[in-house]
C-alpha cells in the first residue's frame, strides 16, 4: 500500500474516531503543558549579595551578537542575532540595563528574511546593529543576511513593525553599523574584505562610507580605516563588528578581534573624524578573556563583539557576548550576553578588563533594582498554550512555518511535515533557548504515528546533522517512544520502549556533561526510563561548531528517515 493510500485511509479512521486531523494535511501531533526550569548549582551557591546585585550574563542562553542604543530618555535597547531563526532579531527593552523584556522582533515577516532556505542554521541573520538617530527620531536596524546582502529596517517605535528592508549593494562584507553624528551626519561602518588577495586567512579590513538618511543611501567613497587590526605585524584575525562613537568631540573606533572563539577579544582606536586616521590604544585589548588559565573555576570565554552606551548620568556601560564552558570547553548555551561598566584610562582611553581580569559573573549596579523583567539565575519558563500566538521565547527555523502549527485550546498542534529538522528547509519545529547546563523540561504529547516515517517528540537542535530526538514512531511496525542521536547519516535509535498509549508524558533532564529522558503513560505518577544517558558535548558548539547555541522544542514530522541502528 502507498503512503498516499495510507494516510487518507488513516484520516478517514481518525475523523471516524475523533482523532483530530486537519484536512488534506496528514498527520499531526498535539502538545501541551510545556515546562523548561533551570537548576544550576552556582546560582544556589552565590546567592546575590543586593537587591542592586546581578548576574553576568544578563541575557542568558544563545543571545549573540549584542548592539545597544538610548534614545536618551532613558530608554535602552538590544538587538541580537537570530541567524536562521524566524522571526528575527529579537528587540529587547530596559529601563536600567539590568531588567530586560523582550519587547518584538525587528524582522518578523518572510518579506524581510530573504533566502533562508536552503542555508546551514548559522547562516541567516548576521551581527545586527541598532540605533537611534535624533535628527530624524528614527531607530535603525542594519545586519547582514548571509544569503541576499547588507540590509536596514527603520522605525520610530522599535516595539511594533519595522520597515521593509531597504539593502545596500555597495555596502559588501558582513557586520554593517550606523552612526549617527552630533552634526546630524551618518555614516556606516563594517567589515570587509583586504586589498585584493588575502595576505593570509583572517585578514580583514574596516571601511566607512557617508549616509544620507533623507534618500536611504550611500554617498561618497567607502573608505579603508583599519586594515589587519591592531598591531598589523602580528597578522591579526578578523577585526569585525566595529562601531564608531563621538565621545566629546573624539572618535572612537571599536572592534572585535581574533575570532568569536577562545581568542575573542575587542580593541579600541581614536580618529579625529569617523573616517580617521585612527591610532589604536597601545594596550589593547579592551576586553578579552584569551590569556586567562582554561582551568580556572567558573570561566567565561569567547569575549568580545562589544558595543558601548551611555546614560543620563554620565556612565558608560559595555554590552558583549561570551560562553561559560564546562569542562573542556563543551557547552550547549552559544554564546551569551554579559554586561559591565567601562572605566577610562587618565588618557582617555576605555576598557572593561585589564590582562588578567576575569569577566566576572556577578555586578553591581547602584541605580537598579531586580525586577518583574529580571533574566538572571535560575528560573521556569511554561507555555500552556492558551492563547492564539506563540510566546516571544518560541522560534521556528528558515519561516514563519505558519502552514505547519495552531496555537489555541491549551494546546500546540504540529503536523507531521514531509520536512524533516536535518533539512534545510522550514520543518515542523518550535523551540525555545537553553539557558542553563542543568534544567529539566518536559511536555505533554498526544499523537498516534499513521506509519513508519511519522514521529513526533521533543528534539534537542544544534545543527542539521547534531540532533537528539526523544519521542514516538514506529520501530519495525510497533509504537515506541524512543531515543535517536541524528546526524549526517540519519537517526541512530539509542533505545525504544514500546509504547501504545496515544498520550505521553516526554521529560528531559541535563546535568550539563550528560542528558537522561523518561516518559510517563500516566499523568506523571509515574515514569518509564530505560534510555541510557547520553553525551551533551554532541550537540556542542565545541562538537558540532556553529554561531548558535542548542535548542529545546517540540517536533514533528512524517519524512523519509534512515534508522542506522536499533537496540
Amino acid at each position: 500500500m502507498n503512503r498516499q493510500i495510507f494516510k487518507a485511509i488513516f484520516t478517514a479512521a481518525a475523523l471516524a474516531t475523533g482523532l483530530s486531523v486537519w484536512a488534506g494535511a496528514g498527520n499531526e501531533a498535539k502538545f501541551s503543558n510545556f515546562a523548561y526550569s533551570g537548576q544550576d548549582q552556582f546560582y544556589r551557591d552565590y546567592p546575590l549579595p543586593t537587591e542592586h546585585h546581578f548576574y553576568n550574563p544578563i541575557l542568558p542562553g544563545w543571545y549573540s551578537d549584542p548592539s545597544i542604543c538610548t534614545n536618551g530618555e532613558g530608554d535602552y535597547y538590544l538587538a541580537l542575532s537570530t541567524f536562521c531563526y524566524f522571526p528575527g532579531v529579537p528587540i529587547f527593552h530596559s529601563r536600567d540595563l539590568v531588567n530586560w523584556e523582550q519587547v518584538g522582533n525587528a524582522l518578523t515577516r518572510e518579506s524581510q528574511c530573504k533566502n533562508f532556505v536552503g542555508q546551514h542554521v548559522s547562516g541567516g541573520i548576521f551581527a545586527p546593529d541598532i540605533q537611534y538617530n535624533p535628527a530624524n527620531k528614527t531607530y535603525y536596524m542594519i545586519t547582514t543576511n548571509v544569503g541576499a546582502g547588507n540590509f536596514f529596517v527603520k522605525t520610530t517605535d522599535p516595539t511594533g513593525e519595522w520597515s521593509e528592508p531597504i539593502y545596500l549593494p555597495e555596502v559588501q562584507g558582513i557586520d554593517p553599523a550606523f552612526f549617527f553624528d552630533v552634526d546630524g551626519r551618518a555614516y556606516i561602518v563594517n567589515n570587509d574584505d583586504a586589498f585584493g588577495k588575502p595576505e593570509y586567512d583572517g585578514h580583514r579590513t574596516v571601511r566607512v562610507v557617508e549616509f544620507d538618511t533623507e534618500n536611504d543611501k550611500c554617498i561618497g567613497e567607502r573608505r579603508i580605516v583599519v586594515n589587519k587590526g591592531v598591531r598589523p605585524a602580528d597578522k591579526p584575525i578578523w577585526c569585525e563588528g566595529p562601531h564608531i562613537y563621538n565621545i566629546n568631540g573624539t572618535y572612537y573606533l571599536m572592534t572585535a578581534e581574533g575570532g568569536t572563539s577562545d581568542g575573542h577579544s575587542e580593541v579600541i582606536y581614536k580618529g579625529a573624524s569617523p573616517f580617521g586616521p585612527f591610532i589604536p590604544w597601545d594596550k589593547n585589548p579592551m576586553l578579552t578573556q584569551r590569556t586567562l588559565d582554561p582551568n580556572r573555576s567558573n570561566p567565561v570565554t569567547c569575549a568580545g563583539h562589544a558595543d558601548l552606551v551611555q546614560t543620563p548620568d554620565g556612565e558608560w556601560w559595555g554590552v558583549f557576548l561570551a560562553c561559560r564552558p564546562l569542562a573542556k570547553g563543551v557547552e550547549n548555551l552559544g554564546r551569551e550576553t554579559f554586561l559591565l561598566p567601562v572605566k577610562w584610562t587618565q588618557d582617555g582611553w576605555p576598557y572593561m578588563t585589564l590582562p588578567e581580569e576575569e569577566v566576572p559573573l556577578i555586578v553591581y549596579k547602584h541605580d537598579a533594582t531586580r525586577g518583574d523583567n529580571y533574566r538572571g539565575g535560575n528560573w521556569v519558563f511554561t507555555d500552556n498554550f492558551e492563547g492564539t500566538t506563540l510566546k516571544p521565547e518560541w522560534l521556528t527555523l528558515r519561516g514563519d512555518a505558519k502552514d505547519l502549527y495552531t496555537v489555541g485550546k491549551k494546546q500546540l498542534r504540529l503536523k507531521c511535515s514531509e520536512k524533516s529538522a536535518s533539512d534545510k528547509d522550514v520543518p515542523a519545529y518550535v523551540c525555545t533557548r537553553l539557558c542553563h547546563h542543568n534544567y529539566d523540561s518536559g511536555v505533554d504529547m498526544d499523537f498516534v504515528p499513521a506509519d513508519a516515517n511519522d514521529r513526533a517528540g521533543m528534539l534537542l537542535f544544534k545543527d542539521e546533522s547534531h540532533q537528539y530526538f526523544f519521542g514516538k514512531g514506529k520501530i519495525n511496525d510497533e509504537d515506541c517512544v524512543y531515543l535517536a542521536r541524528v546526524g549526517a547519516n540519519g537517526e541512530e535509535v539509542l533505545a525504544k520502549q514500546p509504547c501504545k498509549s496515544k498520550k505521553v508524558g516526554l521529560k528531559v533532564t541535563s546535568t550539563g556533561d550528560a542528558l537522561s529522558f523518561a516518559f510517563s503513560t500516566d499523568g506523571g505518577k509515574h515514569w518509564t526510563t530505560g534510555f541510557p544517558a547520553v553525551d551533551a558535548a554532541y550537540t556542542s558548539t565545541a562538537n558540532a561548531g556553529g554561531f548558535t547555541g542548542t535548542m529545546i522544542g517540540l517536533y514533528a514530522t512524517s519524512a523519509p528517515q534512515t534508522l542506522t541502528a536499533q537496540n
